[in-house]
């Protein structure tokens, strides 16, 4: 085989190890919306694979737990039974964390040594890797930060978390599509890559809206509380502050960052109106976001049950995915 055609597999490995990427963040999400996220204590990365086993085995693990803030301040009534719900979305959120480093590694070392990729490619992949392993090092760092005196994990480092996730799995589809050969979709590659760091950023500002529980102050649409900017948006001191720390601004932000991605979005659409059909990765986008926006406003509205913030998050990495494939599809000259 030549050409494409011999990197069929290396492209099928990199949809595959992209596809477990996109479980870990609709797990970690339900793991976030369950609370689960300090549930384990310790990380151990090789031992941490095989979970308690046996009652005296729980019990050591339960007596961990109630050492932390959260079982102290929040959850202090919590019995054994309702300590292993949380733990099993945790421990799950982590063995699939733990697999797609197996699933990307081993078939990654098999390929160089088959020749089967060349150097670029490889540092590629090879710098795929490193993020995969910078991730495993961020969530410990970020569950650290719920285990000392407040007992919840740092927003900001729950934005890093879920970003370099969402980085890592982009860079694989990314790689992918470009060892494959596709007709192009005539239009600006500008307003595509626009359209690839907004969604992004939007994603961003969603992960502060999550870390801060944002969602559960303000359940009113349009407005907020009967107010288009609610007072103490700006309430914190310094100014500056509000943007990254204050939950009513950071949702007040994600709310309005919605209302112009979506304009954006129409104005390409109309745009390019002539070219655009079912079929054409724009139109895609569009499906994409007016579902999201939907299921944005019942998320808010019934005050973000697990069920609907999962989907919520899980649509978001879609829309993004259509975004990078527009890009994907659009000429390099354009």
């Amino acid at each position: 085989m030549t050409g494409s055609a011999a990197l069929r597999p290396v492209t099928a490995w990199l949809y595959i190890c992209a596809a477990v990427v996109f479980a870990i963040v609709v797990i970690g999400g339900i793991t976030r919306l369950t609370r689960s996220g300090l549930s384990i204590v310790e990380w151990k990365p090789v031992s941490g694979v095989v979970p308690p086993i046996g009652e005296t085995e729980w019990q050591a693990e339960f007596e961990k737990y109630k050492a932390t803030p959260e079982y102290r301040l929040v959850n202090h009534t919590m019995t054994l039974p309702e300590f292993k719900n949380i733990f099993w979305w945790e421990f799950i959120h982590r063995i699939f964390a733990r697999l797609v480093g197996v699933i990307f590694l081993l078939p990654f070392l098999w390929f160089l040594v088959r020749k089967r990729i060349d150097r670029p490619l490889a540092l590629r992949l090879g710098v795929i890797f490193a993020l995969g392993g910078f991730q495993g090092v961020l969530g410990w760092y970020m569950v650290k930060s719920g285990l000392v005196n407040d007992p919840h994990v740092s927003h900001l480092r729950l934005t890093s978390h879920l970003m370099t996730a969402v980085l890592i799995y982009a860079l694989m589809l990314m790689t992918a599509w470009s060892l494959e050969t596709r007709p192009r979709v005539q239009g600006s590659r500008a307003f595509a890559w626009a359209n690839v760091i907004l969604v992004f950023v939007m994603m961003a500002s969603g992960a502060l809206v999550a870390g801060l529980k944002a969602g559960k102050m303000y359940n009113t649409f349009p407005l907020m509380n009967g107010q288009y900017f609610p007072q103490g948006a700006l309430g914190f001191s310094p100014v500056l502050s509000n943007f990254s720390d204050n939950p009513i601004m950071v949702q007040f932000l994600h709310r309005n960052f919605a209302y112009g991605l979506g304009v954006f979005f129409f104005w390409q659409l109309w745009r390019e109106r002539k070219n655009v059909s079912l079929n054409h990765p724009l139109a895609w986008i569009v499906m994409a976001y007016l579902l999201q926006f939907l299921l944005g406003v019942f998320t808010l509205l019934k005050a973000v049950p697990v069920s609907l913030g999962a989907l919520h998050q899980a649509n978001a990495l879609i829309l993004f995915t259509a975004t990078l494939f527009l890009l994907a599809r659009r000429p390099h000259a354009a």
